[in-house]
């Protein structure tokens, strides 16, 4: 499975959209510095998750929620499930 997810940064709330297969590894390794972007934001936490079945049409979620429409789509899900804005 390939997980698509969404980092919330801890220091200035700047989101950060990508996609792996071991979401724990992945988070780690953007909590210390391995990725060029994220380095500059750290520490990160996980807010949002989702599971595809291949690379394709996990790709493609994700460049969708790099977008606005994915964003605002985001945005209203978690204020659903959570019943707050991400903090």
């Amino acid at each position: 499975m390939i997980a698509v997810y969404v980092l919330e940064s801890l220091q200035d709330k700047t989101w950060y959209t990508g996609m792996c297969m071991d979401i724990s590894n992945r988070l780690k390794e953007h909590n210390v510095g391995k990725n060029r972007f994220t380095k500059g934001h750290r520490p990160w936490k996980i807010i949002y998750v989702e599971q595809h079945d291949d690379w394709k049409s996990a790709r493609i979620r994700e460049k969708y929620l790099k977008f606005s429409a994915g964003k605002k789509w985001l945005l209203k899900h978690l204020q659903e499930s959570e019943g707050s804005l991400p903090a």
